[in-house]
């Protein structure tokens, strides 16, 4: 394969065979990973873009949905880099909708149930998920739905559930419709999933006067080359199709001309984005060298150092236990060995290593279940770090 130098030939022809009898298992339609380190890089490929379609490519595009978290962190990051923004700042400047927020007495209680938030929500609640809103496990596994998610749901604000880029109303909407609603936590109090990435998006988007979208092109994408990645496939052909198994068999869950075949209302910050593998492996890279232009070295080692205290990772409701064993940073799950990563998903993954320079990338089209990822994901990272 391509780049392949600086890597044990025997570890790469693991990964290679790893990757191969996934597909021939039946675990995934098809694959792209890719582990890299200093200049070298291996990228191996495998089955098909759709069940019964063409071949898998290396130039593929993914929904990464969650994996765009933290570039979505690292977007606003680098405002904070540039003295728009400071980690401790009250968002209410920006986001007046969060100003004056109320407090569900209980999350699973009535919305006119609530108590005045304690303190201001500032930049570093939403890159920490601790601002205070966003899933919990208890909520999607409620008997009867919790006034909260169905209000959420009635204000098409897809943020206690899968991406929904076809039906999410433009920016100042959402924002509208999500200061409508109480808080499930006080600011500070608890880590909760997702909703923070959302509001960074729409944050970004008002410090820079331009759409988030084009926030993140001209901070991110474009200055490392990652031209694969948006908000949608531009084209289609090169879109695998997205998967989920029920009842035992693989369903389609979005098509090529489906959901991402077109641009959205809403920028998603915290599950929008489409991208490659080479492209997902350039943004690791910008992180394990210090920033290189998008980021200051010292703001590279907040994001991926572990910013929960230990009340606020004793105070996460049941559902997320991967807590257990890490933290969180700004944007990504960081584990007690210094390795940082994030899923998505729609079934891909990424980590870096820094202890071994690695940056482990695997993409496939099918979406997580029950057990977690597609068994492939953890299969390379062992293998690439064992090397």
């Amino acid at each position: 394969m391509q780049g392949s130098r600086g890597f044990d030939g025997d570890a790469l022809a693991s990964i290679d065979a790893i990757v191969e009898a996934a597909v021939e298992q039946g675990q995934v339609p098809g694959i792209v990973a890719a582990v890299a380190r200093g200049k070298a890089m291996h990228v191996t490929v495998a089955g098909v873009m759709a069940i019964g379609g063409a071949p898998m490519q290396r130039d593929t595009l993914f929904r990464i949905t969650s994996m765009t978290k933290p570039i979505t962190a690292a977007a606003v990051l680098s405002f904070v880099d540039d003295g728009l923004l400071k980690i401790d700042d009250p968002v209410d400047r920006w986001l007046p909708e969060l100003a004056d927020r109320q407090v569900l007495r209980r999350p699973d209680g009535p919305l006119d149930d609530t108590v005045p938030a304690r303190r201001p929500i500032t930049v570093r609640d939403l890159l920490t998920f601790t601002w205070g809103f966003g899933m919990q496990g208890a909520m999607l596994m409620a008997a009867e739905p919790w006034p909260i998610f169905t209000a959420t749901v009635e204000r098409e604000l897809a943020t206690f559930g899968p991406p929904q880029p076809a039906t999410v109303p433009d920016p100042d909407t959402w924002m509208a419709r999500l200061g409508e609603l109480p808080l499930l936590a006080q600011p500070g109090e608890r880590w909760l999933y997702h909703s923070g990435s959302q509001v960074l998006g729409v944050l970004a988007s008002r410090v820079a006067t331009a759409p988030f979208e084009r926030v993140v092109s001209e901070r991110l994408l474009d200055p490392l080359g990652m031209r694969d990645t948006g908000f949608y496939a531009a084209d289609t052909g090169r879109l695998a199709t997205a998967y989920a198994r029920r009842d035992g068999r693989l369903e389609v869950a979005d098509a090529p001309d489906g959901q991402w075949s077109r641009p959205p209302a809403f920028a998603d910050g915290g599950a929008g984005l489409v991208s490659s593998v080479d492209d997902v492996v350039a943004f690791g890279r910008m992180l394990l060298r210090g920033g290189g232009q998008i980021l200051t070295a010292p703001t590279v080692a907040e994001m991926t150092r572990n910013q929960l205290t230990q009340a606020q990772r004793e105070n996460v409701w049941p559902g997320f236990s991967f807590l257990d064993d890490r933290g969180w940073g700004y944007g990504v799950s960081v584990l007690d060995d210094g390795r940082y990563s994030w899923d998505g998903g729609f079934g891909t993954t990424w980590s870096n290593v820094p202890s071994q320079d690695l940056t482990v990338v695997v993409l496939t089209q099918r979406a997580a279940e029950e057990t977690g990822m597609p068994a492939v994901c953890a299969d390379v990272l062992a293998a690439a770090r064992a090397a």
